[in-house]
C-alpha cells in the first residue's frame, strides 16, 4: 500500500533523515543483503523464516546505548529546551508527559527489542560481496543472501514490526538532526495541531523511539544497515513466533517472521521464490560443496533458476 500524502508529510516532519533514506533507496534500484554464517542462512531457507535476535546479543554491544545517550544529551541541552518550549506552547504539558513515558519505556528499549539486520546491496557487489561484511559476520563459511526490496519498503501493519534505515551519527551530528526535527515542527505547527494532541504525541514518541533504536556510532557507517525491528511488549503480533534456540553456543529467545505474503494486509513480496534475488558464497574452505547444498535448498523452496542465483565470491580471505 502506498502511504497517503498526509502520512508522508508527517514522516518527513518527524523522521527527515529516514524519509530521505527511504526515498533514496526506492530511487536507487538497490537491493538488500543479509550477511550471515552459512548455518544461519541455511536455517532461514529451510524453516522459511527470518530470526530476530535480542539487541543485547548483537555484534555491537552498544546497539541501543549509543542512540539513547545521544537522545538524552540533546533533550537535556539547548536543543531540548527549545523543543520543550515549542511543544508545550502547542499542547500544554506535552514535554513532561513525553519525558515520563519515555523514561518508563527506556528499559524495554534494551530488553524488549529484537532485530534482524540487512545492508544496502549494490550491483558491483554481486560477484564478490563485501570483504568487511564477510569478516564481521561470515565466520568460517559466510553466506550473503541478496533479497528484493519491495516488502521491506512497503507500508503495512500486518506484522507489528517495522523496517528502518540506521543513522550513523556522532552526538554532535545527532543534535543537528534533533534541531532539524524541532525546526520542522515549528514550521508546520498549525498543520500538526489540526490532528490534535494525541496524534502529535504519538508521532513524537515514535520518532524518539526510532532515534534510540536506529542510531549507531559513525564507525559502523560502511555497513549501510537497515533494521527489521519487533518489540512484543510494545506491539505484539500473532504472526511472529517466539522460540528458544541455541545460536553459536548461547541459548536465547528469538522471534521469527515467516516468509509469507498477506495480500489482504498489503504485505506482499515476502515469499522466498520472489524474495531471494541471489546468494553469494563467501570465502570458505569448501565453496563448491556449499554452493551445491545451497542450490539444493533453493530448489526445495521452489526458488526459480536456483543454479544461476548462487555464485561463489573469489575474495582470497584466510579464515
Amino acid at each position: 500500500m502506498e502511504p497517503t500524502q498526509e502520512q508522508l508529510r508527517k514522516f518527513m516532519i518527524f523522521n527527515p533523515l529516514a524519509f530521505e533514506k527511504y526515498n533514496a533507496m526506492k530511487l536507487s534500484g538497490r537491493r538488500f543483503v543479509h550477511y550471515s554464517s552459512s548455518e544461519a542462512a541455511f536455517h532461514m531457507i529451510k524453516t522459511n523464516r527470518i530470526r530476530l535476535r535480542s539487541s543485547s546479543v548483537m555484534n555491537d554491544f552498544m546497539e541501543i546505548e549509543h542512540g539513547l545517550n545521544c537522545l538524552v544529551q540533546s533533550w537535556r541541552g539547548e536543543a531540548g529546551e527549545h523543543l520543550r518550549s515549542l511543544i508545550d506552547d502547542m499542547f500544554p504539558g506535552t514535554s513532561e508527559e513525553l519525558a515520563k513515558l519515555f523514561d518508563a519505556w527506556s528499559p524495554l528499549f534494551r530488553e524488549d527489542t529484537y532485530i534482524a539486520c540487512l545492508s544496502e546491496h549494490e550491483d558491483k557487489d554481486d560477484v564478490l560481496g563485501r570483504l568487511s561484511m564477510w569478516r564481521a559476520y561470515g565466520g568460517p563459511s559466510g553466506v550473503a543472501v541478496v533479497v528484493n526490496p519491495q516488502v521491506f519498503l512497503s507500508v503495512s501493519e500486518a506484522l507489528s514490526a517495522f523496517t528502518s534505515p540506521v543513522a550513523y551519527l556522532s552526538a554532535e551530528e545527532f543534535d543537528t538532526e534533533f534541531r532539524r526535527v524541532t525546526g520542522n515542527i515549528e514550521m508546520t505547527r498549525d498543520f500538526l495541531m489540526e490532528g490534535g494532541k494525541e496524534e502529535f504525541f504519538a508521532y513524537l514518541f515514535q520518532a524518539f523511539r526510532s532515534a534510540v533504536l536506529c542510531t549507531k556510532h559513525p564507525g559502523f557507517a560502511e555497513e549501510k544497515e537497515w533494521r527489521i525491528i519487533y518489540a512484543p511488549k510494545y506491539s505484539t503480533s500473532e504472526l511472529i513466533e517466539q522460540s528458544v534456540e541455541l545460536i553459536r553456543g548461547t541459548p536465547q529467545i528469538v522471534y521469527s517472521i515467516p516468509f509469507k505474503d498477506y495480500p489482504d494486509k498489503d504485505f506482499v513480496g515476502a515469499e522466498l521464490p520472489k524474495l531471494i534475488n541471489r546468494i553469494i558464497i563467501g570465502p570458505t574452505q569448501f565453496p563448491q560443496e556449499l554452493r551445491a547444498a545451497t542450490i539444493a535448498l533453493l530448489d526445495g523452496a521452489n526458488v526459480p533458476d536456483a543454479a544461476n542465483k548462487v555464485v561463489i565470491s573469489s575474495i582470497p580471505l584466510r579464515q
